[in-house]
């Protein structure tokens, strides 16, 4: 049994919220979670001031029915099956869209990874060096292959680096959390801001709100 690989063009679909004006202050690149579609994670960012921030989230292409069930549509950014190619699959899709949406130099560039989304945005910024104002990690691992060296083009005094997580996340055991801010200090010594809210692993709406300002 052999296994081969070909290479072939796709096309997916990604979703904004507002409009990019002369208006506009903050513009978001928002990684889904796992079992996310792209339009039901931007809908959460519906919240914050409509004239001042400008939603992208990339939408992960292989899709699947939830819960055994064939009525609902999440989908999934990797898996440990052939890692490195769907990594590489990835990582075409988010400079796609970068470089589709022309992002202006003088607004504030926030990119956010929530759950599974951690993992691609924070693999993004590191293989590519993007610069943005802040690179908001939100419960969610942090790949093991990064290293310090990975982050030594930012500028903290024009960066901010926020780990956030929820007290009752039911998925971060202490042993796990230990392991994660081990993580983030390895990689950020003590250049970032840890913020832990009352919640579980979901996104909160209060401190999405506070982290627009």
């Amino acid at each position: 049994m052999n296994e081969k690989e070909i290479t072939y063009q796709i096309t997916n679909t990604y979703t904004t919220v507002n409009k990019l004006t002369a208006k506009t202050k903050n513009v978001w690149l928002v990684c889904h979670g796992i079992g996310f579609l792209s339009r039901y994670f931007a809908a959460y960012f519906e919240i914050l001031n409509p004239d001042e921030n400008y939603i992208i989230a990339p939408q992960a292409s292989s899709k699947y029915y939830l819960n055994g069930e064939y009525k609902h549509v999440g989908a999934s950014w990797l898996t440990k099956e052939n890692t490195e190619k769907e990594i590489a699959n990835v990582m075409a899709n988010l400079n796609a869209i970068y470089e589709a949406e022309h992002i202006p130099k003088h607004v504030n560039f926030y990119i956010l990874g929530f759950s599974q989304g951690v993992s691609v945005a924070m693999r993004w910024v590191a293989r590519y060096k993007i610069p943005c104002t802040k690179l908001i990690i939100y419960a969610g691992s942090i790949p093991t292959e990064l290293k310090k060296e990975d982050f030594d083009f930012i500028n903290y005094d024009t960066t901010k680096v926020m780990n956030v997580v929820g007290d009752k996340d039911e998925y971060l055991t202490e042993k796990r959390m230990q392991l994660e801010l081990e993580k983030m200090k390895s990689l950020f010594g003590n250049k970032y801001t840890l913020k832990i809210f009352e919640g579980t692993h979901k996104m909160n709406m209060k401190i999405l709100s506070e982290l627009a300002d």
